[in-house]
This record gives C-alpha cells, structure tokens and sequence, in this order.
C-alpha cells in the first residue's frame, strides 16, 4: 500500500545530487560560497535520505496501517526540517558571487522553503488518516503519492538554475553536495522526531541548508 509513496519519492526533489564531481576553473571566491553552503547540506540530505529509506521499508502489502502512518509521519516531518535547514544554508551563505547571483539566491531559497511547509503539509494528511479501514487508508496514501509527485515535479527551476555554470561546477566538487548513501533510517514516531530535533539544531543555527533535486532513494521506484 506504500509502494507508489516511495516511488514517488525515488523522484523526490533535494539539492545538488545530481551534481557529479569535475575539474573546472571556478574563481576561489565561487569555490568558497560552495564549500560553505555544501559543508551545511549534507547533514540535512543524510536525513532526507534516511526518511526515504525509512518509507521503503513500509511497502509491504501485509504492512500494518498504523505501522506505515507511524513511519509516514515522521519521515515527512523529517524532510520537512532538512528542507527547512536547506533554505537557510543557501540564504546563510549569501548571494553566489557570479552574475545575478542575488536573485537566483532568494529564488532557491522560497523553492526550499516551500518544499518544507509542503512536507509538512503531507505529515498532517498522513496523520489525518483513518487506519482502522484498510481500503480508505490506502486511498489516502494514493492521493498523498500523488502530490508528492507534483512536490517533485514542480517548483524547481530556481534550485536548477543555482545548480547551473561556474557555482554548479563548484558545488560538484564539494563532497557535502554529493548523494548520500541512506543508514539507519529514523524510527518512527517521537524517537524520531527527538533525534531530528537535537541533530537539526547542531547543523541550522538559524537558517538551514539548500540544494537541488534530485532521488536521495533512487531505487525506490524499483520496490514499486
């Protein structure tokens, strides 16, 4: 019943993961906005892409209504704050220093920041949901697949543009911007929420970190 919730979000959007390391000629001062933005991002797409894995693991047919809200919930919580932490690393680091680089900069930011209170907004659907009728609930995770889909879908061309010329060559070398690969995904539930809590305030102090999209769960899609 979750399967089409997490290949939705083998599409879902984060930051530079799609940026391959290369060589390239960027001044130092555009590698420096890199480092500092990436060195932010990546704890906040390690958590991303632990929710991920997290609702993977619920994609059994005999998986308990409850047990997949339970999981749900938190993971969407968990995204929400990464992409929250997102935007205020990419407005923390300041304009790029390349041409129209303020503006590409407020534009990523409200993409990232959107991209959070839409997360959020799919924590409250999936909690709103009734577990006690099997064949509702699984019509309600359809219909919180499905805008999932627009989330990744939409909504991206700022982040795109960020992640293009002279700043997107320099934030592919930086390691902090790569794909990370998912660990222990977050246990369900408060646990969760209190250790996203604690490790979101070692990593944002008031702004949170940003990047592009791209599938921190490409093989999702593969379990659906």
């Amino acid at each position: 019943m979750n399967k089409k919730l997490a290949a939705a979000l083998s599409g879902g959007a984060v930051l530079v993961l799609t940026l391959s390391g290369c060589g390239d000629d960027s001044d130092d001062k555009v590698n420096d906005w890199a480092k500092d933005v990436c060195d932010q991002v990546q704890p906040q797409l390690q958590k991303i892409a632990n929710a991920n894995a997290a609702i993977q693991q619920q994609t059994a047919d005999n998986s308990k209504p409850a047990d997949v809200q339970k999981t749900d919930s938190a993971a969407f919580q968990q995204i929400s704050k990464a992409y929250k932490a997102l935007g205020a690393a990419v407005k923390s680091a300041g304009a790029p220093p390349v041409d129209g680089g303020e503006s590409t900069q407020k534009e990523a930011v409200k993409e990232l920041n959107a991209s959070s209170v839409a997360y959020a907004d799919l924590k409250t659907k999936v909690d709103a949901l009734d577990t006690k009728d099997q064949a509702k609930f699984a019509d309600g995770l359809k219909d919180i697949a499905d805008e999932l889909t627009k989330i990744s879908t939409n909504g991206d061309q700022a982040l795109k543009k960020l992640q293009s010329g002279d700043v997107g060559s320099a934030m592919a070398k930086q390691k902090g911007c790569q794909k990370p690969t998912a660990s222990a995904p977050p246990a369900a539930g408060s646990s969760a929420s209190a250790s996203e809590d604690s490790e979101g305030s070692e990593t944002a102090p008031d702004s949170e970190s940003s990047s592009k999209s791209a599938s921190p769960s490409a093989s999702a899609s593969e379990k659906s």
